[in-house]
């Protein structure tokens, strides 16, 4: 969905060609085809978002994340290891041209370790243990 409607019409769909195309929402294994062959997912957020569910989608697919350092960012990506935090435009286009340098699988595992199903249930029994121990 396409909140700004005017800023697509004047900044992006003129860019839009053959090699560039805008999809839109995508279904989840349309969305995970995409994120396993893209280069990185970009997610130039302008809030302190909590939790930022594309970018661990992105990693467990093996792609690294450029993303303003605001919010959660930094509790889900690790700096020049699966992803960049970025404080503005210019350092953004700057990690575009370096994410090459980011093992992909590092990026999985980070992701598989911190943010799968298994590792939420594991969170939420050893939380139950700490509350039923007091």
């Amino acid at each position: 969905m396409i909140q700004d409607q005017t800023y697509f019409k004047e900044k992006i769909e003129p860019e839009l060609n053959s090699a560039i195309e805008y999809v839109g929402n995508a279904e989840s294994n349309q969305r995970n085809e995409l994120l396993k062959n893209a280069s990185a997912l970009l997610h130039p957020i302008n809030f302190d978002e909590p939790f930022g569910m594309s970018v661990a989608e992105a990693m467990l697919c093996g792609t690294p994340v450029i993303a303003f350092n605001r919010g959660s960012m930094p509790e889900l990506i690790r700096h020049e290891k699966t992803g960049f935090l970025v404080n503005n435009i210019d350092e953004a286009v700057a990690a575009v041209e370096n994410v090459k340098y980011i093992n992909r699988q590092n990026c999985r595992d980070w992701s598989c370790a911190m943010f799968s199903s298994e590792k939420m249930v594991d969170s939420y029994l050893e939380l139950y243990k700490k509350i039923l121990a007091q």
